[in-house]
This record gives structure tokens, C-alpha cells and sequence, in this order.
């Protein structure tokens, strides 16, 4: 059955399609093992974000007036029947996953994984010794034996273990989340043996209650509205606002009952009672949740069961410069995360913040990291007497509190800190350096693809832009003034800059590649995007391609376009690829009658890109960053590995079975030819990428 409309597939679908192309990796037996666990996690993890925030987005629908539902395009409780229907089958394939193929595999290796039916003696002596020593006194038992006095709070994706002892008594108890999830029993044979905290309690509880075997505790999850409600965003303390409302995610409105599937009926109506929750709420899983705490699942054996960690490489042509100032205003340079290393933009801001020269450093801040070396370098800075100015995104979702307290620390040692603005986000990433050259301040600008952050930037696939260029570093000014609050709306004519003029400058390229096919002449747009979901932009691309236009498209994420449709979509191809690294980088080249146009930016073409953030899109003017961006967009186009082709079902087939084209895998080893590898252990690439 066909999941799209004739136009779109919707986006939550598209989504879902998308969470299983990770699901795709982990069934992939030519990945290393642990690399296949990794992406069960992933997989775990980005559906718990989707419960949270989108599955809960839908429901909000429901509580309109049903005049007004009746007026939408989205009918909730048809979408989240569809919904639940691809994320049951989902469920079931990665049980078929793990049980199928990841314990056998752990087995060969020696590692039995195993529940606590199947305890040795020894290991039962042992589960009750560490029950006693480590979990007996954090566990909080509710214990009821009627249905009325069963008043339990049951926080935000924290995992619980219930059971009807005796058919009568109703207990219920949360799994610490400050231990380990998963305990190692003493080695037996030569073999290593593991099983999971739940099953440690399960099998202590059963003791404490006379009980013969395990099989009555079931384990339950919720994800709840991760929405931060704030009431009159455009009136009072916004910051104040946030803050407040941080603590409210725990106690939302229930988005998902994760239960065992095996839950007794007569259990799970308690549950959904005490919940408040419906039939609708409920999806039915395995025996054990939150696999994303499998990022951390142990390796006893001391086998290189995973991919051996790689190391960012620093460019050859900054590391001729000692002043990167100086190699900057030769001309641009460009850095392409995580092959290249993110240190070289560290070093730059470190570099600004010591010299006499520099008199400002500006920058937007969107996902900081925990442990920021950015930020202590921006501390520097300030002692060095520079004024620095720093824009804090406050409403990037679950990276808030972090934010937060970053900005007031910079704010409390002499920095400008400006928070979120009321109904916008400010996505952009750029930073502006200010130095007296020749008596005359000049500019020196970094525009990304990616956030300021060293974490993500050993994970995510990114383009960093640095140059000098007045044509960019001018306009650059323009945005930090409109941050700043001291200019309304930027005049800007090279570079793209939402909510005032990327969607316009993106559709005059098209329509220019209309006219051009129209005329004879030759005709093209590439686009890798993370997300297609605009509809006047999609309508746009349909126009495009019954033109004559030829439109290849790499998207990772959501893709609510509808390719190789007769009269529609017939010339656009799309493929997605899912690897190692998350892609992250927007690219968007135009043909402009083979005098080709590039940009790249932070903004997908999707609605609140283009209408309600602030994002920058800069043209690439130097023709051997051009030339680079070309070459390593040119292997992800043909990749033939790990690229999915995105058709009209978005059924995931890969390109091809046997392919030898990985872009990933090229892209490190042409890197690796080019620059030289760093010998410090600091880059260590930790490549458990949320996808």
C-alpha cells in the first residue's frame, strides 16, 4: 500500500522511512558488529525523539475545534493509525534484528547476552550480592492491592519493571538510571556472560515474593510531549520563559506506552488507568527498552569488534601558515568535517582572541557542546579585553539548558549576550572577526554547514567556509546587526539570508533553470539537503521537471517530494545515504547555462528554513573551494554502497547490491592522500552519531 499522497508523502512518514534506513545498518552483516548494535541505538534513540515531539505535535491537532480539523490536510487519527502501523513493523524487524542475527553473532564471539531465567547458580549467588550491595536501596517499591490507591508518577523515558503478583498485588519500580544498564557476570568457560540491570531486579524481586520464575515483571516505558509551552512567547523574559519551562518536558501529556507485548491485559488496563492513557497510546515492544543505552554496550573480549577509531586530518595548506589570518586573506579555505579537523577553526579563534589586531569576535551559538573549548576560548578573549558578542540559541530543542548556562557564563565575564528571539529560531552558524589592518578594520567571516560544536563535528559531515571576501564578510556585518538588534532587515546580494530573501533567490535559480531548458539550453539543479518537505518549493521542482529540467537530489532525512512520476517527476532522481558520519551539509549547485552557481549554507528547504529562522547561505566564489566541494559531492552522487533510492513508496532499495562506490570510505582515503594525519589522541573520532 502506497504511504503518499499524489503530490506529497507526508513528512512523519518520510521520517519513519528514514528511521529505517538505520535499521538498514544494522542488518548490514558487511558492518563490524558493534557498528550494528551502534545503530540498533541510534534507531532507539531517534524514535524516542519522535514520540516526544512529533507524534505528540499530531495529537495537539486532535484537541482543535472539529470544525477546524475538518479544514487541515492532516487527519490525526488517520496518520497516527498509519503511524503506529509502520513503527509496529518496524519494532518487529529490529526484534528479528537483534535476536536473529546480533546475539548469535555476540555468541560466536564468546559473549552470551542473557536474561535471568537463564542464570548459572553462580550467577544467581552473584545477582543477589549486587542486588544487596548496589540496587537495594535506590529501588523505590510501590506496592497496591487495589486499583484506587495506585497514584504513581511515571517520569519521562525512564524505564520501569511492573508485575500483578499473586493476581492481586500491583507492583511497580523504576530502574535506576545513575547504575550501569548492563552488568557483567564473572567469566565461565572462556565465555562472557552479561545480562541487562532489569533483569538483575527482576530476578531479586521474584525472590523477595515467593514468586517460581521471572516471567510475571514486564517492563513499561513512556515518552511524553516534549514541547516547551510558553505562554505569550512575544511578551516579558523570553530566557525566563525557557528556563521554566525546561522542567515541564517530565510531566507532558503521555505520547507512547511502550509495554512488553507479553503484558498480561488485565496488568496493562492498570497501567493505562494510572496513565491516563488510551489503546491508541500503546505500542507494543520487546522484552527490554531504551536500546539506545547500547552506545555503551560492553565489549569483555578486548576484539576489535568495531571500526577502529579514525582521526580528523588537519589541511596542508593552514598548517603552511602560522597566522591563519594570513592564509585566510590569501584567499578562501574550506574545511570538510570529520575528515578535516575542526581543530583549525579552534586554533583561529584562538589566534583572534591573543591578537593585538583583533578588536571583535562575533558568533552565533545554536547546539554548544557540554565541555566547550570554543567557549573557554571566547573567555580567553574577553580577558584580552575584545569585545565579544555571542548570539544563544535558547530553543534548540534539548540542547536548551546547556545554551543557557553557556550564555550567562560568557554574559558574567563582559560578553553581549543576545538569548532566542520571540517566534523565530536563529539557525544560522557564522562567526565574524574584526582586525585593523593598514589602519582599517577588516573582516574575516566563517559560515558552516554545521554547529559550532567539537563533538558533532567528529560525526556530522560538514562544510566550514573561511574568507575574507568583502563581498561576504560586508554582508556577514549586516547579519550580526540585525542579531544585535541595531538593523531591521539586511540588504544583501550575495549572500542568502532567511526569513528575507532564501526563498526568493532559491526560486529565481530555479525558475532561471526553467527558462534555460525552455530555451534549448542546458539545464540542472543538484540539491543534498537533511530535509525536502517545502511544499512551494516541491511544487516548484514538479514545474522544473516538466520543463525539461534535470534535478538530482541527496536527502538523508525526510523527502516529501514524489520522484518518477509521468508528467510530475519523471527527470528528478533522489537517493539517501546513511553511513558511518551523519550527513549534515547543504549543498545547492545550478547549472545557469553551464556557468555553474553554488552555495552552502544551514538551511533545508523546508517551511521554517525558509519563513521563520535565521539562517545564512553563502555563494562559493573561489574556485578551488568550487572545485573541492564538486569533487566530494560528485562521489556521494555516485555512491552505489550505502546511497538508498528515495522512489514514490520510499521502500528503501539500495542503489546497488553490490556497489564498490562508498562516498564516505572515498572521501576519507582522497583526504587522507591530501593532508596529513594529526598524532594527538584529542580528535579521536566518537562516531555514535544521533541520526
Amino acid at each position: 500500500m502506497k504511504l503518499i499522497s499524489e503530490k506529497q508523502y507526508n513528512r512523519d512518514l518520510s521520517w519513519l522511512r528514514f528511521n529505517h534506513r538505520v535499521l538498514q545498518e544494522a542488518a548490514d552483516e558487511n558492518n563490524p558488529l558493534y557498528e550494528r548494535i551502534k545503530f540498533l541505538a541510534i534507531f532507539s534513540s531517534n524514535l524516542d525523539e519522535f514520540f516526544k515531539v512529533r507524534v505528540s505535535d499530531i495529537r495537539k491537532i486532535k484537541n482543535l475545534d472539529k470544525s477546524l480539523r475538518k479544514k487541515l490536510i492532516t487527519k490525526p487519527n488517520k496518520l497516527l493509525k498509519k503511524i503506529k502501523k509502520q513503527v509496529h513493523l518496524q519494532q518487529e524487524e529490529f526484534g528479528d534484528i537483534f535476536t536473529g542475527q546480533i546475539l548469535p553473532q555476540l555468541r560466536n564471539e564468546g559473549i552470551y547476552l542473557i536474561n535471568s531465567e537463564q542464570f548459572s547458580d553462580t550467577q544467581k549467588k552473584f545477582a543477589a550480592q549486587y542486588y544487596k550491595e548496589h540496587l537495594k536501596e535506590k529501588l523505590k517499591l510501590h506496592i497496591h492491592s487495589a486499583p484506587e490507591n495506585e497514584a504513581v508518577f511515571i517520569e519521562n523515558e525512564e524505564l520501569y519493571i511492573t508485575a500483578l503478583v499473586n493476581k492481586a498485588t500491583f507492583i511497580i519500580t523504576k530502574i535506576p538510571s545513575d547504575a550501569s544498564r548492563f552488568i557483567i557476570f564473572p567469566k565461565e568457560n572462556e565465555n562472557h556472560y552479561i545480562t541487562f540491570i532489569d533483569d538483575i531486579i527482576k530476578y531479586n524481586l521474584a525472590q523477595k515474593y515467593q514468586q517460581k520464575d521471572t516471567s510475571i515483571f514486564h517492563a513499561i516505558k513512556i515518552s511524553r510531549d516534549a514541547e516547551l509551552y510558553i505562554d505569550n512567547e512575544y511578551s516579558g523574559d523570553l530566557l525566563t520563559k525557557i528556563e521554566n519551562s525546561l522542567g515541564k518536558r517530565d510531566i507532558g501529556q503521555v505520547t507512547r506506552l511502550l509495554v512488553d507485548d507479553a503484558i498480561p491485559e488485565e496488568l496493562l488496563t492498570r497501567i493505562k488507568t494510572i496513565l491516563d492513557a488510551n489503546e491508541t497510546d500503546v505500542l507494543r515492544g520487546g522484552r527490554y527498552h531504551n536500546f539506545k543505552d547500547f552506545f555503551d554496550f560492553p565489549n569483555p573480549t578486548g576484539k576489535q569488534l568495531a571500526l577502529a577509531p579514525l582521526y580528523p586530518i588537519r589541511s596542508p595548506e593552514l598548517q603552511k601558515f602560522t597566522c591563519l589570518f594570513d592564509a585566510i586573506s590569501k584567499k578562501d579555505r574550506l574545511l570538510y568535517y570529520p575528515y578535516e579537523s575542526f581543530d583549525d577553526v579552534l586554533r583561529w579563534i584562538h589566534q583572534a582572541s591573543e591578537d593585538k589586531n583583533v578588536t571583535h569576535i562575533k558568533v552565533t551559538l545554536y547546539r554548544i557542546a557540554r565541555k566547550s573549548s570554543l567557549a573557554e576560548t571566547l573567555l580567553k578573549a574577553l580577558k584580552n579585553g575584545k569585545n565579544v558578542f555571542v548570539f544563544i540559541e535558547t530553543k534548540a530543542r534539548f540542547d536548551e539548558e546547556n545554551n543557557i548556562r553557556w550564555g550567562k557564563t560568557l554574559e558574567e565575564n563582559g560578553a553581549k549576550v543576545v538569548y532566542s528571539y520571540p517566534g523565530i529560531k536563529v539557525h544560522s552558524k557564522i562567526l565574524l572577526l574584526e582586525r585593523i589592518e593598514n589602519g582599517i578594520s577588516k573582516g574575516y567571516g566563517y559560515i558552516s554547514t554545521g554547529n559550532f560544536n567539537e563533538k558533532t563535528a567528529k560525526i556530522y559531515t560538514d562544510f566550514g567556509l573561511m574568507t575574507a571576501n568583502p563581498k561576504i564578510t560586508s554582508e556577514l556585518r549586516q547579519v550580526f546587526q540585525l542579531l544585535e538588534g541595531t538593523l531591521i532587515i539586511p540588504k544583501a546580494k550575495n549572500l542568502l539570508i532567511s526569513p528575507f530573501t532564501t526563498r526568493n533567490s532559491f526560486e529565481k535559480l530555479v525558475l532561471n533553470e526553467i527558462e534555460n531548458a525552455k530555451a534549448g539550453k542546458n539545464a540542472y539543479i543538484i540539491l543534498k539537503l537533511n530535509s525536502l518537505q517545502d511544499p512551494e518549493m516541491i511544487e516548484l521542482l514538479y514545474k522544473a521537471n516538466n520543463a525539461g529540467v534535470k534535478i538530482r537530489l541527496i536527502v538523508r532525512g525526510i523527502c516529501c517530494l514524489v520522484p518518477g512520476i509521468e508528467g510530475q517527476s519523471e527527470h528528478i532522481y533522489i537517493t539517501s545515504i546513511v553511513d558511518r558520519f551523519l550527513e549534515h551539509g547543504r549543498v545547492y549547485v545550478f547549472c545557469n547555462n553551464d556557468e555553474e552557481k553554488m552555495y552552502i549554507g544551514s538551511a533545508d528547504w523546508m517551511t521554517r528554513n525558509l519563513d521563520h529562522r535565521i539562517e545564512v547561505i553563502t555563494p562559493i566564489l573561489d574556485p578551488e573551494v568550487f572545485s573541492k566541494i564538486k569533487k566530494m559531492l560528485q562521489l556521494q552522487l555516485d555512491d552505489n554502497v550505502k546511497a538508498r533510492i528515495i522512489n514514490e513508496n520510499q521502500d528503501n532499495s539500495f542503489v546497488q547490491p553490490f556497489g564498490k562506490n562508498r562516498a564516505q570510505l572515498q572521501t576519507l582515503q582522497l583526504s587522507k592522500t591530501n593532508c596529513k594525519k594529526i598524532k594527538t589522541t584529542a580528535d579521536q573520532v566518537d562516531d555514535s552519531s544521533h541520526r
